[in-house]
């Protein structure tokens, strides 16, 4: 960690500084350069609260060198693959990956028929939303196992791995059974029992971003799962809250080149989310790719106007074909080819 004083040689404040260093966090700290402006603190500042010394009169900035979350930082490695069935794998660096389904299982004929439609146009990863976390308690909110079998039977009948959301621990176990893919909803980023359990699942896991996470709350949530033992986790930007009123969220997408810095995990965007509107996903998916994105994960039914959840933001199949027409042609300028 360096922290920046205002002032060159405030000796008083050195003093303060690292006295409190030692003394709170038990850390060790010296005066670097010539001006003594810069204090550096060697080793491990996790237990350091930064907005506390940043705080302090006369100090300018405060950046941790070192990152506290230490499974997912790209020091460690410089690129997850995570494999799955039907020879799927998500983070090489010349494929693309596309996930798509409907928001939420309503029927199995319904689900087949979204199945051979994200087969036909080129998506190698079935989604579907067994249990369904909604804004009122009203809505539809999945049909629960029902919903996981149907999702298994027809990955198996269009090969395709399946993707699906569990929204508390005793959910997980019937994930472990049914699909090959746990997904993390916003909502849950931070829910920190759920995120330990997943640390022992044996499938991998899609995390997404809170509404309102920083990346380093994204990724130190991530940590809790990669220090639980389970090493495949990828990373989904799925739009933050801001003042925005036209789009559902805005969509992050300088997240991703930072991300790639920060860490080795795979990073998939979900442009339905964010766009909520179907007419605007082909545009942010081309955008999603160019930016260098692992992957996709976009919302598709065959009739919206009939679905139970999200239809607005659900592509039928002309939108689909579109997108994924777009999708390709950008992913070839990327030298990328679908997986």
């Amino acid at each position: 960690m360096l922290i920046v004083l205002r002032q060159k040689n405030d000796q008083p404040l050195i003093t303060h500084i690292q006295n409190l260093l030692k003394k709170k966090y038990g850390c060790e700290s010296h005066i670097i350069g010539s001006n003594g402006r810069v204090i550096a603190v060697p080793g491990d500042t996790t237990m350091v609260e930064i907005d506390l010394i940043k705080n302090i009169e006369g100090v300018r900035s405060v950046d941790r060198v070192d990152r506290p979350y230490k499974l997912a930082s790209r020091e460690r490695k410089d690129r997850t693959e995570i494999k799955l069935s039907h020879g799927v794998t998500i983070g090489t660096r010349g494929t693309l990956v596309v996930m798509a389904g409907p928001c939420s299982i309503e029927s199995e004929a319904q689900l087949d028929e979204t199945a051979a439609l994200a087969k036909k146009h080129g998506a190698t990863v079935l989604r579907g939303g067994a249990f369904k976390p909604r804004t009122g308690p009203y809505a539809f909110n999945g049909l629960g196992e029902d919903g996981l079998k149907f999702l298994k039977k027809a990955g198996e009948k269009y090969e395709m791995p399946v993707i699906s959301e569990a929204m508390n621990e005793a959910q997980v176990d019937l994930m472990e059974k049914y699909v090959d893919i746990v997904q993390v909803g916003a909502r849950n980023m931070q829910n920190y029992d759920l995120l330990r359990r997943l640390g022992k699942c044996r499938i991998p896991v899609l995390l997404k971003r809170g509404l309102a996470a920083t990346l380093e709350e994204f990724l130190l949530a991530a940590e809790y799962i990669l220090a639980g033992g389970n090493p495949d986790v990828m990373l989904c930007e799925r739009g933050i809250r801001t003042f925005e009123e036209e789009v559902r969220f805005t969509l992050a997408l300088g997240s991703v080149p930072a991300l790639r810095e920060l860490t080795h995990l795979p990073i998939i965007i979900d442009p339905s989310h964010a766009a909520g509107k179907a007419r605007w996903i082909a545009d942010t998916s081309r955008a999603s790719v160019a930016i260098g994105a692992d992957g996709l994960i976009i919302e598709i039914h065959p009739r919206p106007e009939e679905a139970l959840s999200d239809g607005p933001q659900a592509l039928d199949e002309a939108h689909w074909t579109e997108c994924m027409e777009g999708i390709r042609a950008i992913a070839g300028a990327m030298g990328k080819k679908l997986a």
